[in-house]
């Protein structure tokens, strides 16, 4: 994530999106996948917050690691995944995003000035997504593996 963001970003939200599905399927008992994910979930964005602070970004992501970072400790206090609801990750949406203009115009300074020109359609898309993405995980709890591809590993 660090030598190659945008591949590191992208690369670690994949695992992330499939590795519930792996590991349930492999035996492993929710309640271990969830403290193993939620933990591993808190490393990703130590190394996001580090990669954030070299970009123009860095006070943007330096508040939604902070903002993050409280849902997950709360998490681990109450173990209640609603928390997330409240304490929503807009910091990897953001990131890639951030990312994804940078590989393209590979210099930082035009990808910032890119991403203030279109800073509406960035949280657009970062507020969206990840809105609907942290309801369905952990108020609704809607398994979209189930529902899109008719299996899942937790079941």
């Amino acid at each position: 994530m660090l030598k190659f963001p945008l591949f590191g970003l992208w690369g670690n939200y994949f695992l992330d999106v499939v590795d519930g599905d792996i590991l349930l399927s492999l035996g492993m008992s929710d309640s271990t996948y969830q403290l193993i994910d939620k933990s591993t979930d808190f490393i990703s964005y130590i190394f996001m917050l580090i990669l954030g602070l070299r970009w123009s970004i860095r006070k943007t992501i330096i508040i939604l690691f902070s903002y993050r970072i409280i849902g997950q400790i709360l998490y681990f206090i109450t173990g209640n995944e609603i928390v997330f609801l409240y304490f929503q990750n807009f910091l990897e949406p953001l990131m890639m995003i951030y990312a994804l203009i940078l590989f393209k115009l590979k210099d930082e300074n035009k990808a910032y000035l890119t991403y203030k020109k279109h800073i509406i359609l960035v949280w657009a898309i970062v507020l969206v997504y990840k809105i609907w993405n942290e309801w369905y995980l952990h108020f609704a709890n809607i398994d979209l593996s189930l529902f899109f591809f008719g299996f899942t590993g937790g079941k």
